[in-house]
């Protein structure tokens, strides 16, 4: 008896290297991404059936932008239990953020 295992996954491609300004925050820490879904055989993506839009995601604040400056999911800062300092979320009984040493 064979057993063959394929589905559609979604991979996330970086389309570029350089660093793009943030809508949010405003700082240089954006990366321009895409999602591509792939059929994948064995959990390893073969070929790309469906090509995703591009959108920043931010690496400091958490902000999914599109290219033009939209915002679809703001910066987690705004999140209660999150740190007000980095933004991270946070357990309520912490003093002292775990991701940037600051203390609460």
């Amino acid at each position: 008896m064979i057993f063959f295992i394929a589905g559609i996954q979604p991979k996330t491609v970086k389309l570029d290297l350089q660093p793009r300004m943030c809508p949010s925050c405003g700082l240089y820490q954006a990366g321009l991404k895409r999602v591509d879904n792939y059929i994948s055989v064995f959990f390893i993506p073969i070929f790309r059936i469906k090509k995703g839009a591009a959108f920043l995601e931010c690496q400091s604040c958490g902000a999914v932008s599109a290219e033009s400056g939209e915002t679809f999911f703001g910066p987690s800062q705004k999140l209660k239990g999150s740190c007000p300092h980095c933004g991270r979320p946070l357990e309520p009984q912490f003093q002292y953020c775990p991701f940037c040493g600051k203390h609460l």
